[in-house]
């Protein structure tokens, strides 16, 4: 599961750039084969009094954590590789912003600590995560 939570001040994304934005998200991992459901993308708008960067206010904001559960990167520049992805998916939505503060992390946790509807998910690559992709929902198996 890739949990995208994006902070940000107002002004930044539109509704239509949020809905793009979480789009072209589930499209990569869904490329990479994940089921499109694993997906969860919040966007949570932040008042420029209430987001501070080095003890200050940032007017123009942007702050993106993400959770890798269901896959983690092997390596270092397997990591790196997902950096750039990430980078690169998001500079055009932000580069038109003055003086914007923009960062992004990825934490990578374990899958053991993970459940959808209360059903551990199957193993990466098995049959039962093909049909939970091709049915776009948890279920027995």
């Amino acid at each position: 599961m890739p949990l995208w939570t994006i902070h940000h001040t107002p002004g930044i994304f539109t509704d239509e750039e949020k809905h793009q934005l979480a789009s072209r998200i589930a499209d990569h991992y869904e490329q990479v084969g994940l089921p499109r459901f694993y997906v969860v993308t919040l966007f949570h708008q932040t008042r420029p009094e209430d987001f501070y960067v080095g003890g200050e206010p940032t007017p123009a904001g942007v702050r993106i954590a993400i959770d890798h559960i269901a896959r983690s990167n092997p390596d270092r520049e397997s990591r790196r590789r997902t950096a750039r992805w990430i980078r690169g998916m998001l500079q055009p939505h932000l580069e038109g912003h003055a003086a914007l503060h923009w960062e992004f992390h990825i934490d990578e946790t374990s899958d053991d600590l993970w459940m959808i509807n209360g059903i551990a998910p199957p193993p990466a690559g098995s049959d039962a995560e093909q049909r939970w992709a091709a049915s776009n929902s948890a279920s027995p198996y």
